[in-house]
């Protein structure tokens, strides 16, 4: 038995629950949204101003309102375009490991998980196909690893503190008065569908952990931590898109980046929004704590 069937199984109850309010609140994602035939970039907020990747620089006080509207709306399409890209790989993940010889009997919620990512790409690819773009992501490819368990344990782990960062600004951007409808309706529909995702990462992440990490050399454990390390800041580093402050008009569009992400309010920005995820994974041992 392989660790990940042995962390699965131990979840059976769990993921059969989520199975069932997965069945219950099923929806149809062609139909439970309106999609206005035009968006206005200048005329609502797409994103919430504060969590704008500008938000505390010099340049957001320069700006006219409309000016931090149309950055708040290419900075939604940038938030969107991320989960597209981390969806296909979620995705992709999830469908090579189906019917896995060593899975085949623990796969139901798997099946559920997959079907709702694909939903959540066919909002996100709705409102980047209907009004913006689709910006291309930069994460960078990390090395195989040298055993299945180990390479299992990364993708679920990759895939929790994916989705544990985006859903801090689901939350935010899905009760946000001041967002479009078609924004808020996004953000708070991906939330309430996340957070049975996130107590299922969480279990597996943790299960898998216990299970084989103990098995594992110090020289694979502290490749393992180093690589999750390295995932996190490469996601964070996403959020300061380049392309997006070419859209917006920057001459050097790097230099924006560089420098909005050593703004002490992007630091402390991060910092907060980080600050769930990696608690979680230092009381688990997962990464060592930070001092």
């Amino acid at each position: 038995m392989s660790a990940l069937n042995g962390a699965l199984d131990a979840l059976r109850e769990t993921s059969g629950r989520l199975s069932e309010l997965s069945r219950r609140s099923y929806q149809n994602p062609y139909t439970a949204i309106a999609w206005p035939a035009h968006l206005e970039p200048t005329e609502a907020w797409c994103s919430s101003p504060e969590l704008v990747s500008l938000y505390g620089t010099p340049w957001w006080a320069e700006m006219t309102e409309a000016e931090r509207r149309r950055a708040a709306f290419w900075e939604a399409a940038n938030f969107y375009s991320l989960n597209i890209h981390g969806e296909k790989t979620l995705m992709r993940g999830l469908a090579e490991r189906l019917y896995r010889g060593d899975l085949v009997d623990v796969v139901d919620y798997l099946h559920h998980f997959l079907d709702e990512e694909n939903k959540h790409s066919i909002y996100f690819g709705g409102f980047c196909t209907r009004y913006a773009k689709i910006y291309r992501s930069r994460q960078p490819s990390f090395a195989a690893q040298p055993s299945q368990d180990a390479g299992d344990f990364l993708f679920f782990a990759k895939v929790m503190i994916f989705e544990e960062i985006a859903d801090m600004y689901n939350q935010r951007q899905g009760r946000d008065p001041r967002l479009h409808p078609v924004a808020r309706f996004i953000n708070l529909n991906h939330h309430r569908e996340e957070a049975r995702h996130l107590v299922f990462g969480r279990l597996i992440v943790q299960g898998l952990w216990e299970a084989a990490a103990p098995s594992w050399s110090d020289d694979l454990r502290r490749e393992v931590r180093e690589d999750l390390t390295a995932f996190t800041t490469a996601s964070w580093h996403e959020y300061y898109n380049p392309d997006v402050y070419a859209d917006l008009g920057f001459s050097d569009p790097w230099e924006v980046a560089d420098q909005a992400w050593t703004t002490q309010a992007q630091r402390d920005h991060r910092a907060l929004f980080s600050r769930r995820c990696l608690a979680f994974l230092e009381s688990t041992g997962i990464l060592p704590e930070v001092r």
